[in-house]
């Protein structure tokens, strides 16, 4: 259903189509929310799929894409980590992974948050030794390093370990992270034994130690259901206007973390629709377990299963438990989601009286409930990076934030006018473009900054004919202290915020995350440079020629100063692609 903007209202499956539209043309018999969507819609538009399967897997991606108001929202689509040991290294180490699975090698996850990936990341290394440093730092070591000292790794940069052995390792962390931890204990007891009858102390010590640091992985686990396959469960708690969903992954018959969401609902909205909606999205691009369990018997509950079977490639069983082991952990995770929603709902309660107080002190016509925050970032001109924040009643909204690198537009390094004046373009430009107002216009966007930086933005925002959105410039106080900064708005008399008022720590941190947002981003971005090689920037040198030319010459400033003849020596190298080289580094 679109609107008369051909804003999209609300996207659904059906059956039959001719009798939900009826349905909705009746015009009676609806509750406010229905009412107001038919009220809206000026059009509509109908796909036809083959099965009932297909339209619930059609359904979910383009309430993902298009992002309706009127349906049930899956707010966090963030890709969750795994723990990867890659398969292209003799020596692999264990790795933090998070995004597409592009690299060969093994995957074992998801975790619920890359603090419980570091924590077993930090554990396995400890047990078993294996090297944690990337591949250029192992690849120029010539002795071992401080972790081999303190018994962290066992140094197969530099023979320390066969490739064998190390190999048996990685078997052992494999069976770990299969769910057969148990078969690895009696393992490694029985080899500690062995060992400390054949009077091997040390190598018995060293199982013992594993053994223990095994013993600490699990334990950092609340629950281990034995015998349970790989499972997710979904608890859903609610009151009259919001609801929780509490996710927890168990996976190797362990407890690998839980997360919670607060989809976006309507109160007309039944547990069921709200639990098969999310479920529906959640998968959209990640892995399915084989056992999904949930909190209430879900209306199209097989159907689900039989449209993840079919969208993964194997059996998928949707179940509400309804007695035993598995109906104790859905039990636990309701438990943890109504705790989750209570205190979410006060953390709101208190957020809305600051952001009532907030309209109050800048005499706002609304309560912001979407506040943009803008702040840019660079060193003497280089690396230049705005960022954008964005909070709002529930808090900082992170999956709303966004950079903006300016390296390809032509601003005179250091000029931070000119970076606001590109930022509010193509951001405002965007939205007014992408016809998607509705949830991303601001009521409120603070600029860190002073009248300068606001008169600039007022000017991109008059240009676009949007000067009915508040702008305000924060200036650092006198030695710029923080409690002391001046508010600049348009038009009206420059504000001094208040020392140990509310309202001024909350304005402080709105900007010091803006703050934070772009440093951590430049630093992100000079970080990546430090790695950078000039030779990846000319066109045609892939890694093999780039490989032959560094041998050759020793580094790429070498390079950079070698002759016509000179590049013609190295195998591989042709004429065509040494002029090419030679014309990059010589502009001509």
């Amino acid at each position: 259903m679109y609107d008369k903007d051909d804003v999209t209202l609300y996207v659904g499956k059906a059956k039959n189509l001719y009798n939900r539209v009826t349905n909705y043309a009746r015009g009676t018999g609806h509750n406010n929310r229905i009412a107001t969507m038919i009220s809206l819609t000026a059009r509509m538009e109908f796909s036809l799929t083959h099965t009932e399967t297909e339209a619930l897997l059609l359904e979910a991606n383009l309430i993902k894409k298009l992002r309706p108001r009127f349906n049930v929202l899956l707010r966090d689509d963030k890709s969750f980590p795994y723990v990867l040991i890659p398969s292209e290294h003799e020596f692999p180490g264990l790795e933090k992974h998070r995004g597409t699975k592009k690299r060969k090698g093994d995957y074992f996850g998801p975790f619920a948050s890359a603090g419980a990936v570091n924590k077993t990341l930090d554990t396995l290394q400890k047990a078993f030794l294996i090297r944690s440093c990337s591949d250029s730092v192992y690849a120029n070591r010539s002795r071992p390093c401080l972790l081999y000292q303190i018994k962290r790794c066992c140094a197969p940069c530099v023979g320390k370990v066969s490739q064998q052995e190390y190999e048996t390792y990685l078997t052992q962390i494999r069976l770990y992270f299969s769910g057969k931890s148990r078969e690895l204990h009696q393992q490694l007891v029985s080899d500690m034994e062995k060992a400390a009858e054949e009077l091997e102390f040390e190598k018995a010590a060293l199982l013992r130690d594993r053994i223990k640091a095994l013993t600490i992985v699990q334990a950092h686990q609340d629950i281990n259901p034995e015998g349970m396959p790989n499972t997710d469960i979904f608890a859903l708690a609610r009151d009259a206007y919001r609801a929780c969903i509490h996710v927890t992954f168990i996976r190797a018959e362990q407890n690998f973390g839980d997360k919670t969401y607060y989809p976006r609902v309507d109160a007309s909205d039944d547990d069921e629709t709200i639990l098969e909606q999310f479920i529906a999205q959640f998968y959209d691009n990640r892995p399915t377990p084989p056992l999904i369990l949930v909190s209430t018997t879900l209306k199209s509950q097989d159907l689900l299963g039989q449209a993840l079977t079919s969208a993964n490639g194997y059996t998928v069983q949707v179940t509400a438990p309804q007695r035993g082991r598995r109906k104790e952990l859905i039990r636990h995770s309701i438990d943890n989601a109504e705790q989750m929603l209570a205190r979410h709902l006060s953390e709101q309660e208190a957020q809305l009286e600051l952001l009532q107080h907030l309209r109050q002190f800048l005499d706002l016509d609304e309560i912001p409930e979407r506040i943009e925050v803008y702040d840019n970032s660079h060193l003497q001109g280089t690396k230049a990076l705005g960022v954008m924040v964005v909070a709002g009643k529930d808090g900082f909204e992170k999956s709303q934030y966004r950079k903006f690198n300016m390296d390809k537009v032509d601003i005179t390094p250091g000029d931070d006018y000119g970076m606001m004046r590109e930022m509010f373009t193509r951001r405002f430009s965007r939205m007014i473009k992408s016809g998607d107002s509705h949830h991303t216009k601001p009521n409120l966007v603070l600029i860190d900054g002073g009248q300068g930086q606001l008169a600039v933005c007022q000017e991109v925002m008059i240009e676009l004919g949007l000067e009915d959105i508040p702008l305000v410039a924060v200036a650092k106080g006198p030695d710029r202290n923080a409690g002391r900064e001046q508010l600049f708005r348009d038009g009206k008399p420059p504000l001094l915020l208040k020392p140990n008022d509310p309202v001024s720590y909350f304005i402080q941190r709105l900007r010091d995350e803006a703050h934070r947002f772009a440093i951590g981003g430049h630093r992100t971005r000079r970080k990546a440079a430090i790695t950078e090689n000039p030779l990846d920037a000319i066109t045609g040198i892939g890694n093999v020629r780039k490989k032959a030319l560094l041998k050759h010459f020793g580094s790429a400033k070498a390079v950079s100063r070698a002759g016509l003849l000179d590049l013609l020596k190295v195998e591989g190298i042709s004429r065509q692609v040494a002029q090419k080289i030679y014309d990059h580094f010589h502009e001509r």
